[in-house]
Order: structure tokens, then sequence, then C-alpha cells
């Protein structure tokens, strides 16, 4: 990937086209194989629920399951993973060669410490799942799954970690291919180890789990073999004397990093609850939701990669003592984010019912009122896509100056103070139904995306600082 350099433009300060440009390509080029990680993720997801789905239903159910477990604490743990991409991005730009190497080192060391401390949550998830009113046959199935990919939590939060080390070196691309690279060895070995073909035993959910971790592993020594051998992560010597304690950097990047998993998990989490909620109305409203969100989560990929182009961005920019330059590069990043929501709110209104059927059986004969419940929920979510996305923004810019810890209780109450409850209220004692449910979701995101921008903007961005000479 060319260094941002050379986006400069040839007359850089005179007039705006001139101003921002250098900042769109720069962001582009980070933004775009991030989007591309983010959809490759997502599709081996994907894949590992269709070929459960097709060895039965008790084992699909059993995956659901085990999986929303994992993430939860996936969830919980990447926030040492997410919280060094701004400090390491600040750090390179400062020149701080040492400290990008401890706070890479340290924010390994907490990802790997948590995957450990949480590993007995998972050995022992039958109960935790019969306690939530879960089946035995499922609740013993999502076991042996968490038994098997919970020794994966530890390598993919080190994948996370390695991820944000070398988008902070402005290395995003060779994140996407390994990602990409990691689809198809995952089809393969889940149609071998799910099915027994080729001669190997029939594992069903356990061959998924095994074929999730052997990719994971895969796709983490690929990461750590490029870290040590790329020029411009060589001369950090990461893995150098690795297993030496940094417990002031450590202390750093937890204080960072604790936040920001709470912020996810209470983010996943109100979509947890929706999901729970719109059960409660009735099956077909839980199958259109359920396709809808799937649908509104793969755009939300797009703005997902903005944001973390917008924390190493804004992490640059603290770096180099440049506040007018942060202004512009996060300005760039809201400008495109509205662009992309701009194309799927379209596409949301253009094509919902045609979206929506892709996922159904045309068959089936519940099909046709799932397909307008769907459709009319893409209405809505024509206007969550703008609140989602502006949301995620906001937290990747505050993130880039390691604000953190504001932002989570600001999230938790937007989320679960404010948009939960408008939600409940507007969905059962006012008699709105799904349309309400989304409603409140809108209601909780808009609060969360107003109050975070406010304090990015009043908080970090304000200021007329001379602009630095340094290439953008």
């Amino acid at each position: 990937m060319r260094p941002l350099a050379a986006f400069r433009a040839p007359g850089y300060g005179r007039g705006m086209h001139a101003k921002y440009r250098p900042h769109v390509l720069a962001t582009l080029s980070l933004g775009l194989p991030l989007i591309g990680s983010h959809l490759a993720r997502m599709a081996i997801g994907v894949g590992d629920t269709v070929m459960i789905g097709w060895y039965g239903v008790e084992p699909l159910a059993a995956l659901v399951i085990a999986t929303s477990f994992f993430h939860i604490l996936f969830f919980l743990g990447m926030g040492f993973g997410i919280g060094v991409l701004g400090l390491i991005a600040t750090h390179v730009a400062a020149g701080r060669e040492t400290e990008v190497r401890r706070g890479a080192r340290m924010a390994l060391w907490l990802s790997a410490g948590f995957a450990l401390a949480v590993m007995p949550l998972m050995w022992w998830s039958e109960p935790i799942l019969l306690a939530l009113g879960q089946t035995q046959t499922v609740s013993a199935l999502a076991q042996d799954y968490l038994r098997i990919a919970g020794w994966g939590l530890a390598v993919v939060l080190g994948q996370l970690t390695l991820s944000s080390y070398l988008a902070a070196l402005e290395r995003t691309q060779v994140v996407m291919w390994v990602t990409l690279a990691g689809l198809p060895l995952n089809l393969f070995l889940n149609w071998v180890l799910i099915f027994g073909n080729l001669g190997a035993p029939e594992l069903g959910v356990r061959g998924a789990a095994i074929a999730s971790v052997i990719v994971q592993v895969v796709q983490l020594a690929a990461l750590i073999a490029y870290a040590a051998w790329v020029p411009v992560a060589r001369k950090y010597n990461l893995f150098q004397r690795f297993w030496r304690p940094d417990w002031q950097a450590m202390r750093q990047i937890a204080r960072i990093g604790w936040p920001i998993g709470l912020t996810m998990v209470a983010e996943g989490g109100l979509f947890v609850a929706s999901n729970i909620m719109m059960g409660w109305i009735g099956t077909a409203q839980l199958a259109a939701h359920g396709i809808a969100l799937q649908i509104t989560s793969i755009t939300f990929m797009a703005h997902l990669g903005l944001s973390n182009a917008a924390t190493v961005r804004v992490g640059q920019a603290k770096g180099r003592g440049d506040r007018a330059w942060m202004r512009d590069a996060a300005l760039t990043v809201i400008w495109m984010s509205l662009a992309f929501a701009a194309v799927a709110i379209a596409l949301y209104l253009l094509f919902s019912e045609q979206l929506v059927r892709l996922y159904l059986d045309p068959t089936d004969p519940q099909a046709p009122q799932i397909v307008a419940l769907g459709a009319m929920l893409l209405m809505y979510a024509a206007l969550f896509q703008l609140t989602d996305a502006f949301q995620v923004i906001a937290l990747g810019f505050l993130r880039g100056v390691q604000d953190t810890q504001v932002p989570m209780w600001i999230a938790g109450f937007s989320y679960w103070v404010v948009g939960m409850p408008v939600a409940w209220a507007l969905a059962f004692p006012l008699g709105f139904g799904p349309a309400g449910l989304w409603l409140g979701l809108c209601v909780g995101l808009t609060l969360a995306a107003v109050l975070l921008m406010r304090r990015f903007w009043r908080g970090h961005a304000r200021g007329d600082w001379t602009r630095a000479t340094a290439p953008v």
C-alpha cells in the first residue's frame, strides 16, 4: 500500500477540493480494506450457520445459542485490541517507537489473560444455558461447541490486537487478505468435519468449532509472521522479549480498553433484547426482524470500517498535535459515512421487498406476511442507518483520542435508560408493535450519536491550532 504522503494533492491548501482530497484518499486507503475484512468475518459466520442448518435443526439452534454466548464474551474482551488502535496511531505519528511496542505487547497480554479467565464459563456453559431456559439437548450441544471454540477466544482476540497494530501502521490490506483467505478454508473444513467427508468423522457442531479454531490459528500465524517481517513493523521489535511484563503500559491499556468492552456489550445487548421482545410479538415478526437486522448489519460494516479508519486518523492528529488537521479528517469521515448511508437508504426504499425475499423460500405459506413485515421494517432501517452510522463514527473519533470511559456511560444511558424503555413502551403499551420497537432503537442510537458527537467536537476538536506541515 502506498504511503499517505503519496496521496498529497498538488496545491494542497488552495480551496476545499484540494483541502479534503488527501483526507478522502487516505481514509479510503485505510477504510476499504477494513470494510472488506469485516464483511469477510460476517461471511464466515453466515457460512457456519448455513452449513450447520443443513446438518440439523437442533444443532443449528445450539450453534445460534453458543455463538451468541461466545460473542458476548468476545465483545467484553475486545476492548483491549480496539483501544490500542488509536493509541498506537498516536505514538507512531509522534515518533515514539518504544511506546508502540509497549502498547501493542500489553494489549496482547491482556487479551490472552481475559480469554483464559473466562474459559471456565464456556467449559461449564450447559448449566448456565439450562438456567436461561434452553432445552437439555440444545444446552448440551452448545457446551460441546463452546468447549472447543473457547480455546479460540485468545486466538481471535490476538488477531484483533494485531489487526489494530497493523492498521495503525497503515497496513490494512494484509488484514483484509488474511480474513478473506479464511473464508474458503473455513467452508472446506466445515464440509469435512461437520458432515464427515473425505474419511473424517462426522462431528456436527463440534466439527464447526474445530474448523473455526483451525482457521483462527492459521490467520493469527499469518498476522504474526507479517508483523515480524514487514519492514515498517519490524523496526518496533514487537515480539522481542515478549515474555517480559510492562505493568505501566498494561494499566494504561486496561484503563482504555475495559470501557470499550462494556460499551460493545451494551450495544450488542440492545439488539439481543430487541430480538427477545420481538419474539413476544410473534414468530413471523421475529423472522422479519431478524432478516431486516441481517440486511442492516451488512451495510453497517461500511460505517464500522470507516470508524476504525477514523480512529487511526484522529489518533495520528493527536500525535502530531494538530487539531485543525483532526477536524478536517473527522469531517471527511462523516461525509463519507453519509455517502454510504445514502446508498443504503436508496436500496432499502427501492428494493425492500426484493431484499427480504432473498432470505425466504417462496413456497413457504408464511413468506408473504414476513416479506411485508420485513419491507416495512426496512423503511425504518433507512432512519436507523443514519443514527447507527453516526454513533459508531463518533465512538471511532473518541477512541482515537483515547477517550473511552465517559463514552461508555453515554452509550449505556442512551441504549438502556432511554432507548430500550422507549422501544418497549412504543411496541407494547402504545400498541405500535414491531414498528414501535424499531423506533425505540432509533431513539436510543440517535441520542448516543448526538451526545458522542457533541463530546468529540466540543471537547477534542475545538480550537484554532496551526496546521502542521507534515503530509496528510
